[in-house]
């Protein structure tokens, strides 16, 4: 089900860290597909940097691991011939959960004795437990509106409506096959 909600409320079930899902460079494998291309095209590393329009240290730094400034790493994909995501690793977020973050909050809080802030996250983990609305079906569409507030009354919700009647048409055409 689609739910409309103002810009201002996260979403009741998503952590600060599945929000987090950061891409690094992966500088080992740019280094290492910039020293193929430059040593399969027989090209030192000064004439590599000039075809690559950089500068000869630059490409030498790029070539022992180090990591490029954005207009460098973009000159390098265009010399690669190669999209830059290519070179992008995407680190697994760690799950936390609500009642983690509080624990950790607790343990740190200098005003309580660390048994106290034990008891206090165990409580919280159960009543969490105990109230906590389960994960319904994953949403296939979803909108995110800016202007909610500027709105006339009762327009988000019917947005909100005709979201839900576009997920319930796409839910069964799914479920048909004909996606």
């Amino acid at each position: 089900m689609v739910s409309f909600s103002p810009p201002s409320e996260p979403e009741a079930n998503e952590t600060a860290s599945e929000k987090s899902n950061i891409a690094h460079l992966n500088v080992d494998a740019l280094a290492e597909a910039v020293k193929e291309r430059r040593t399969s095209a027989g090209l030192s590393i000064r004439r590599a940097a000039e075809t690559a329009n950089i500068s000869f240290m630059t490409l030498s730094r790029v070539e022992a691991g180090g990591q490029p400034d954005l207009t460098t790493f973009l000159r390098l994909c265009s010399w690669l011939h190669v999209p830059p995501q290519t070179f992008f690793m995407t680190s697994a977020p760690r799950q936390t959960t609500t009642p983690e973050v509080v624990a950790t909050h607790l343990q740190a809080d200098p005003l309580l004795a660390p048994e106290a802030a034990s008891s206090i996250a165990t409580v919280v983990r159960d009543m969490y437990a105990a109230l906590a609305r389960k994960p319904s079906a994953p949403v296939t569409v979803a909108c995110h509106l800016r202007a909610a507030a500027t709105l006339r009354p009762g327009v988000p919700q019917r947005l909100g409506q005709l979201l839900d009647d576009m997920q319930n048409h796409l839910l069964e055409l799914d479920a048909e096959g004909a996606l």
